[in-house]
């Protein structure tokens, strides 16, 4: 009977608790530094996507304070995990005012977030013309895209090398995409369905502009030098050969596009009309 009644109690919870539109449950949350964290939620029955492609996720607002209606707080974010793992992996900065992720921050397993599932974006393999390098850019979290498409087996399959940059602030700020990397050494599936080994086709460049490091600088001051290159072992990019996509700040981005236009001769792709590179215009950080 002690049985049964604990059942009945917990239905009872359950059954007052709001549901939220589009509701998907929490399954993991690691906070990575006092401004970084990452979370992990359930994924839609339904929900297809391209690896690279981002969605609409958030929380319900405070209510009105004469209406008490409340509505969704919704921001766009990469997806971060590929797109044939059976859960939704996201990669997030703590904005302490910010409307969503001063209440995004602390959300623990077992929560409930928004998510809507119509996922769309620009950093997709379909964008680009075929090539023989691909090139990944991020600053801060405009890392969780790569984090998807440096897990799917098309990216391997496309490109001969994969070159990822990472540029940050701190050092701590880089350990989501180190450890990522690193763990791909292990992953018993990739290995198995890309082929033993695959992650040898991968450069790692992380980079920092305010706390000490072993490599210090702005990514693209590092290339204009042709610092990048030369610790890389590689030649500068060439439409050629190269491809490149970039998820970082609206400066970073700017500021690449035009290296890539004026320097190295690349033209920006869509999904309509493929070409040599590719912007993240979504992002924020």
């Amino acid at each position: 009977m002690n049985e049964l009644t604990k059942v009945t109690e917990s239905t009872a919870v359950e059954a007052k608790k709001p549901v939220l539109p589009d509701a998907q449950t929490v399954t993991v949350v690691k906070h990575w530094t006092d401004r970084l964290f990452s979370f992990k939620c359930t994924r839609p029955a339904s929900l297809r996507f391209r690896s690279g492609e981002f969605v609409m996720i958030g929380l319900m607002g405070d209510p009105h304070p004469e209406t008490g209606k409340q509505k969704p707080l919704l921001r766009a974010y990469s997806i971060a995990s590929p797109s044939w793992d059976e859960e939704m992996e996201f990669y997030s900065i703590k904005v302490q005012d910010g409307p969503l992720t001063s209440k995004l921050q602390h959300i623990k397993k077992g929560d409930e977030i928004i998510l809507r599932p119509k996922p769309v974006g620009t950093l997709v393999h379909d964008a680009l013309v075929p090539g023989k390098r691909i090139w990944f850019f991020a600053t801060g979290t405009g890392f969780a895209p790569f984090a998807s498409l440096l897990r799917e087996p098309e990216t391997y399959e496309k490109f001969d090398e994969i070159v990822i940059t990472h540029t940050c602030r701190e050092a701590g700020e880089l350990v989501y995409g180190a450890e990522l990397i690193e763990s791909l050494k292990h992953d018993e599936l990739l290995n198995e369905v890309i082929g033993e080994g695959f992650w040898k086709k991968i450069k790692y460049y992380p980079t920092t502009t305010r706390e000490e490091s072993p490599k210090m600088g702005r990514i693209t001051d590092l290339m204009r030098s042709g610092e990048a290159f030369k610790d890389l072992g590689v030649e500068p990019l060439n439409p050629d050969t190269d491809r490149a996509m970039i998820c970082g700040n609206l400066a970073f981005n700017l500021e690449l596009k035009d290296l890539f236009e004026n320097e190295y001769g690349l033209e920006e792709g869509a999904n309509s009309k493929p070409a040599h590179y590719v912007v993240e215009k979504a992002f924020l950080d």
